[in-house]
């Protein structure tokens, strides 16, 4: 995880993940991207309409004109709001020793930007919520679910305050990408200095294939030289695992993306997402 992108938006959310990003950087001697998006789909559709069935045609096209104008007022604007934002953003990161960072400007889509950059960053970080939090408090982030389904990359999404990394829960089902989170903690040095977790869900306390899983994977890591406290919950796993971060004081959350009913998870919202909504630390994703 030597190249970081952290997206921000400047918002509450954007700012308080500069902090994990310079965690991440200093743990790791990587470099950070810092990435803002103009969303262009505004603009896209003024220049598309088509007022000429609805007034006059000399009308509509003095309305489209300025509708028009304003909107290339309004990408000016945008451009020096960036400008901003990431001059910001990276005095911020230097402010705490991180020498290595870069600022990046783009106009469109900020997942087809990511998909253009996703050979070139290791993780991306990004906040829960965005510039409408404060309109929509009770879900996640326009963009943040579909990068984490749609970008094969660790996504590290982070709550609206900081708090200092101390202790760390791997959510484990077996699936393939809690397989690539086992390989990813036997192999970085990141969290290998801090107490670890690892719990996984089951229907009942006499699971025998939760119990395989959850005893497998603690082998795993007690071979890596973790000494992981295993525990096996049991209901709903959303629930479950916000209960048992909230109680044991658990700073960073390891999940995957998707678990083993993927399909049915990208059509009503997975485990991850509820997870998401309902916490309050840093959550790590994979794929």
């Amino acid at each position: 995880m030597k190249n970081i992108l952290l997206c921000t938006d400047g918002s509450d959310f954007a700012q308080q993940s500069y902090p994990y990003a310079a965690w991440l950087a200093s743990k790791l001697g990587g470099n950070i991207k810092v990435l803002y998006v103009t969303d262009i789909r505004a603009q896209k559709a003024v220049e598309s309409v088509n007022l000429s069935g609805s007034i006059g045609l000399g009308t509509s096209e003095e309305l489209l004109k300025q509708l028009v104008d304003l909107e290339h007022t309004k990408a000016k604007l945008n451009h020096q709001k960036a400008k901003l934002l990431l001059a910001t953003a990276k005095i911020a990161l230097q402010q705490v020793s991180i020498e290595s960072v870069q600022v990046m400007y783009k106009t469109g889509f900020l997942l087809d930007c990511l998909e253009d950059l996703k050979r070139d960053f290791d993780v991306i970080i990004l906040g829960k919520r965005g510039e409408t939090a404060k309109f929509a408090q009770g879900h996640l982030g326009a963009n943040m679910e579909r990068i984490i389904r749609s970008i094969p990359k660790p996504c590290l999404v982070t709550p609206k305050q900081f708090q200092t990394i101390t202790k760390v829960l791997f959510a484990y089902d077996g699936s393939a990408s809690c397989q690539k989170i086992l390989q990813f903690l036997t192999s970085s040095p990141l969290l290998a200095d801090l107490p670890l977790h690892i719990a996984t869900v089951a229907k009942t306390n006499h699971d025998s294939q939760a119990i395989a899983n959850l005893g497998t994977a603690e082998k795993v890591l007690e071979k890596a030289g973790f000494k992981p406290q295993a525990e096996l919950l049991v209901g709903h796993a959303e629930e479950v695992i916000v209960r048992y971060q909230e109680d044991n004081a658990i700073d960073l959350l390891l999940m995957g993306a998707h678990g083993h009913s993927r399909i049915r998870h990208l059509v009503i919202g997975s485990t991850t997402a509820q997870v998401l909504r309902k916490t309050s630390i840093p959550v790590l994703t994979f794929r």
